[in-house]
This record gives C-alpha cells, sequence and structure tokens, in this order.
C-alpha cells in the first residue's frame, strides 16, 4: 500500500498524520505548538515510531508562516518573520531532513489546505479558488489556473487593510507588525482580546462581535473577488466554526459587492460559493499528505 506523512503545522497545533493518496487518514497524532525544540522532538517521535511499522515514501509539511518557499535561497525552508517569536528564523524543513532521507513537499499551511480541498473537498474540479483560514491567525491561500499561488513569497493576505471606524471600534488591534490589519482586528486572539474572553467561541450567538466580525471578513473577502475573481472561496478555521457566522459574511459580502459582479453565483447562488470546507477539520492534514505524493512523483521525474 502507498502511504506517505504529512504534518499541518499550525501556530496552536501540530497534526502529524500517515494516509493514502486517496485521502484516507490512518495514525494521526496532534502535538501542541510550543518551542521548535520541544515541538519538532514530538513531530520527529512520531515519524520515526510509524517509519519502522510503514515504509512512506515522502513526507508533505504544510506550515504556518511566513515561510521561505524559493528554494534557491540560502534560507529555503525556513520559517521567516513570524508572529510566533520563538519560532522566527526557524529552519523547520531542515530539521526534519537531517533525520528523514526522504523527499518533502513543502508550503504555506492554507495553501496545503486548498490543494486537500482541490483533491478531496468542496474545490473537486476547480482549477482557480481561495482557501481563507480565521483562527489564531487569519492566512490566504489557494490554486490560481492549477498552481498553488506563489510569488514573491507567498501570500500574506491576513495582514492586508481594510474599513476600521474607530468610532465605532475603538480596538487598536493586535497585530505586532500593524496592529489594525485584518488579522489584528478579525483574528480569533483579537476577538478575545477586544471583547475579553478566554474564546472567541465563548461569545453568544447575538452577541454584536459576530456582525463586526463579518463585516471585516467580507470586506476582505470582497477584495479577493475582485482582484483573483475566484471560482469559489472556502472559508475555515476555528472561528468559522461559530453557528451563523458563514452566513453573515455571504450576506455582507454580496451588500459590499453591491451588484458589481454579473455573475449568478455573486448574485444569486452566494451560500454555494463562499462555503466552508468540504473536509470540516481534516483540509490541512489531507493537503500535506497530498504535498508528499507530488514531492514523491518529482522525485521520480528527477531520478531520469
Amino acid at each position: 500500500m502507498t502511504i506517505f506523512g504529512g504534518i499541518e503545522a499550525g501556530g496552536t497545533k501540530f497534526i502529524c498524520a500517515i494516509g493514502a493518496p486517496t485521502g484516507a487518514v490512518d495514525k494521526k497524532i496532534t502535538i501542541p505548538t510550543t518551542t521548535p525544540k520541544e515541538t519538532m522532538a514530538k513531530v520527529i517521535e512520531f515519524f520515526k515510531k510509524n517509519q519502522k511499522q510503514n515504509q512512506f515514501l515522502a513526507i508533505g509539511l504544510a506550515s504556518f508562516g511566513p515561510i521561505e518557499l524559493n528554494q534557491a535561497s540560502v534560507n529555503y525552508g525556513y520559517i521567516t518573520s513570524s508572529p510566533k517569536t520563538e519560532w522566527n528564523n526557524f529552519n523547520i524543513l531542515g530539521v526534519l531532513k537531517e533525520i528523514f532521507n526522504l523527499p518533502f513537499g513543502f508550503d504555506t499551511d492554507v495553501n496545503g489546505a486548498a490543494l486537500g480541498e482541490q483533491r478531496f473537498g468542496a474545490a473537486k474540479g476547480l482549477d482557480t479558488f481561495l482557501y481563507i483560514t480565521v483562527g489564531t491567525g487569519i492566512g490566504l491561500g489557494g490554486i490560481i489556473d492549477g498552481k498553488a499561488l506563489h510569488g514573491l513569497t507567498h501570500p500574506e493576505a491576513g495582514h492586508i487593510f481594510i474599513p476600521h471606524d474607530k468610532s465605532r471600534d475603538p480596538f487598536s488591534g493586535i497585530c505586532p507588525y500593524h496592529k489594525s490589519c485584518l488579522e489584528g482586528l478579525a483574528s480569533g486572539p483579537a476577538i478575545k482580546v477586544r471583547w475579553q474572553v478566554k474564546s472567541a467561541l465563548d461569545l453568544p450567538d447575538d452577541h454584536s462581535a459576530w456582525n463586526l466580525e463579518a463585516e471585516y471578513l467580507a470586506y476582505a473577502i470582497a477584495n479577493f473577488i475582485l482582484s483573483f475573481s475566484p471560482q469559489k472561496i472556502i472559508l475555515g478555521g476555528g472561528v468559522m466554526r461559530r453557528e451563523g457566522l458563514l452566513k453573515k459574511v455571504q450576506l455582507k459580502t454580496k451588500e459590499i459587492l453591491n451588484g458589481y459582479i454579473k455573475n449568478k453565483n455573486i448574485l444569486t447562488n452566494i451560500e454555494n460559493y463562499l462555503v466552508a470546507p468540504g473536509l470540516q477539520d481534516e483540509s490541512g492534514i489531507c493537503g500535506a499528505i497530498a504535498l508528499a505524493e507530488v514531492a514523491y512523483q518529482n522525485s521520480l521525474i528527477d531520478r531520469f
């Protein structure tokens, strides 16, 4: 049986798994994201143990960032300037390569989730779509004309700037780099700090927080629709689990666009255009396993 390893490296937790190209996930473990030394030791232990039992062919790493994806760079494989300062300038891919003599796939966590959704979830059959995660941070990944969204580095769309009416929302934002960017205003930690709660999901359904959250996300999504013209946008992450939030975002996005995009997916079918992940919480780890498969296939081509 063909088996691959996958790592979804998030700001709150790492998910490690062994799985098949069909998207079926076998063994899986969740590891809290603490220090690089402590977290990576547990990641390596998981794969060492399972390598003895299953001869997997490659490992895919879908990581929080920013990360260096340019293979010509001396810092390829590094987490670079993350708000999680302990992980700044950390060679996350290099640590794994020192231990495992295998092909590695490497991309952002949100591009990994997008790939998972394209292979097995809500984006099957699409070649241009976006995946947005709203949780500890806000990230954007996607597939554009069949290829993962890369460029100078990779998208950091959680740090775009959106309208912020300080008379209505005097909260200054929590981003250590930009204060009131999208992530600074609408991430899970921003909601916690603004409303002084232990978890964003502790707020009741009828709290004004959710209308404000939907508005901030909708402004961002409208910008993404106008910039990339995606066939679909998938909204994942812990904050999006709030009952009713997706519907609020759908309605507010349509209101902000105000009929400018003359397409039925926006005008009459937005509930099937802005959607939850088809894989629910499995998008990232399934995408990481898909990254491993791609890396393995590329390694076969490179042999000839």
